[in-house]
């Protein structure tokens, strides 16, 4: 697949899941809702890896080192933000996490994680990807 494509359909399926993400969180679903909310980031990183390396995206799925991958100058909260992030990948996927999971994501502490999804997608959307 030709390097502008690639970068296409990165940003397209992660703009499909940030809906999907959004969609789950309304309707109560807050655990998925977290999990799709790490795959947003993760294909908009991808998306900044082929921009920026003109090769295909690793098949790696934790946050910060996708981000180091693509050279990104990242502060100590950013990279925080990353690291949580990441956890709700594995978290919603195994059984043996997910009972933890399910009480942790409340109302108000998934508000607050997809607060951060939305700041850090837009982040990446208008000035990584846009450059």
């Amino acid at each position: 697949m030709e390097k502008s494509a690639l970068i296409e359909y990165w940003i397209k399926s992660s703009d499909k899941d940030y809906q999907a993400m959004i969609h789950l969180w309304e309707k109560g679903d807050f655990t998925w809702a977290l999990f799709i909310g790490h795959l947003v980031i993760e294909k908009l990183l991808k998306a900044v890896y082929v921009k920026k390396t003109s090769e295909n995206a690793p098949f790696i799925h934790d946050l910060f080192r996708l981000a180091e991958k693509c050279g990104l100058p990242l502060d100590e909260g950013q990279k925080d933000l990353l690291d949580t992030i990441t956890t709700f990948n594995i978290r919603a996927r195994y059984d043996d996490y997910k009972m933890e999971f399910y009480k942790k994501c409340t109302p108000e502490f998934t508000g607050k994680w997809i607060y951060f999804i939305k700041e850090f997608r837009k982040w990446i959307r208008d000035d990584l990807l846009t450059q």
